[in-house]
């Protein structure tokens, strides 16, 4: 533990169903699951409105809608979702260089190896300012944000600051604040578990503090019983650590409009690829193979990859290797979406003997898979419900749902405010998926690389910024409402 609260743990309200909200203006304040579709479906995410009727994440669809059968059921939108996190996880790069994701919607931040002031004060008015800033980056999304002198309380803080608040565990009342918890607000502490501390008459922290570490040694073992016992005591020394090596580097684009020029293919691979090289130069790091991936009009997706003879970090050599590798796919039907990446990496440059021509490149060996997405193919046209499509007539919106041979859209984004509805022939020619909307801080590229230290946080006043009453306190936790 630290002698200031200086980690912090941020996790976005309800993520999932959040983008859909905000990029559904129809949704907001409306009960909305995100997950499986069918009745064999699982929820992923449930808004908070929907979790007010007793909807909850891992819970079976069917029985969802038998719980709240007027709420909106989406399939998941991966791209929108990986389009935001990149946006938080820069922002949080530009506080500090250890930061730890735990997921798409979830990390750590080590203040005080960005610099920070770390005085009560100075995080408050910081932490304000960072979930008004990702409100402003994300066009709307919201994060709890908790700040303590280890991991386990700034995760703590966070938890108990949902949904949309701060709360700063201060240095000393660790102990005070885990107490009256239930033992399983201690990571490692699952139902099992729990049943067996029960049976050891166990069942907040307090009394798992209290307790004989020789006895959890006996019912949980030992690595299992002592870590428990050290965390209950409020004493946590994990590190932030950032993410782990990199298996591979890749760069994707997802196009509006299918391309079939083969000009404009050919730019859209060599852009890539300068991205690509740009991320291994920074890294270090130099490849020996190279993937490109196409999603061609019927969504069916194409995957490529060949092993060079040397390692590299030379964009044009990634260019021509990629460009070679999507030889002899019918571009007729234009690609929907392209990808250049590269993976094998080595820390130094190996040089190959003899860089292949296209025709002796040909005859390589290549690496191929191919994934047919039927449920998306226009010719038996499943719409899937919250997909993003756009009509030459109507403009952009989102599939509210189908069958029958008829899609209903809601015709809206986020841009535009709630929109009409319409009833279209599933086969409308005009009718075709859409792709995402962009966003002024996205940088899917990653050639942007964010500056780590105060970042946007340097522009900061020095005086605190007053307290509004907004946020939840610095000392009492409030409610807990996981996601």
């Amino acid at each position: 533990m630290r002698a200031t609260a200086s980690i912090l743990h941020l996790d976005l309200d309800a993520f999932f169903a959040s983008v859909e909200q905000r990029d559904k203006p129809s949704l907001r304040g409306k009960p909305v699951a995100v997950g499986g579709v069918g009745d064999r479906g699982v929820v992923a995410t449930a808004s908070y409105e929907a979790r007010k009727l007793g909807l909850h994440s891992a819970m079976s669809t069917s029985q969802a809608r038998h719980l709240a059968p007027h709420a909106a059921y989406l399939s998941p939108r991966g791209d929108a979702y990986r389009q935001s996190s990149r946006i938080v996880m820069a922002l949080l790069g530009e506080l500090s260089p250890l930061v730890e994701p735990l997921s798409i919607d979830e990390a750590f931040v080590d203040l005080e190896a960005g610099g920070q002031d770390t005085s009560p004060e100075a995080i408050a008015g910081l932490v304000r300012e960072l979930r008004a800033e990702i409100v402003h980056r994300t066009e709307g999304l919201h994060a709890s944000v908790g700040v303590g002198t280890s991991k386990l309380m700034a995760k703590l803080g966070s938890e108990r600051a949902k949904p949309n608040g701060q709360l700063i565990v201060p240095p000393g009342s660790e102990r005070d604040v885990l107490s009256p918890l239930p033992a399983n607000a201690i990571p490692g502490v699952g139902p099992a578990t729990m049943d067996r501390l029960s049976r050891l008459g166990i069942r907040t922290v307090g009394d798992l503090r209290e307790a004989s570490v020789a006895e959890l040694v006996r019912e949980l073992g030992q690595a299992v019983g002592e870590s428990l016992h050290v965390l209950a005591s409020g004493r946590d020394d994990r590190a932030v650590s950032p993410r782990g090596e990199a298996k591979s580097i890749s760069v994707e684009d997802t196009f509006d409009s299918d391309l079939t020029d083969p000009a404009v293919i050919a730019s859209v691979i060599e852009r890539d690829a300068r991205a690509v090289a740009g991320r291994l130069t920074r890294a270090g790091l130099f490849a020996r193979t190279v993937t490109v991936k196409v999603r061609l009009a019927d969504f069916t997706t194409l995957s490529r990859s060949r092993t060079l003879s040397g390692a590299t970090d030379n964009p044009e050599r990634i260019a021509a290797t990629a460009q070679a590798l999507i030889t002899g796919v019918r571009i007729g039907q234009g690609f929907r979406l392209i990808g250049v990446g590269v993976g094998g990496f080595a820390q130094a440059a190996q040089e190959e003997l003899f860089v292949l021509d296209d025709q002796q490149a040909s005859v390589a060996p290549v690496m191929e898979e191919r994934q047919v997405a039927s449920a998306l193919r226009r010719g038996s046209q499943s719409w899937s419900p919250g997909a993003e499509v756009e009509h030459d007539e109507h403009g952009r919106g989102w599939v509210w749902g189908s069958g029958l041979g008829v899609v209903t859209v809601r015709f809206e984004t986020r841009r535009t405010g709630i929109g009409p509805v319409r009833s279209l022939r599933a086969d409308d020619p005009a009718l075709h998926r859409a792709g995402l909307l962009p966003m002024e801080f996205d940088h899917p590229d990653e050639e942007a690389e964010p500056e780590h230290g105060p970042g946007w946080a340097r522009l900061r006043p020095t005086s605190p910024t007053p307290d509004t009453g907004a946020d939840r306190g610095t000392s009492t936790p409030g409610t807990s409402d996981p996601g």
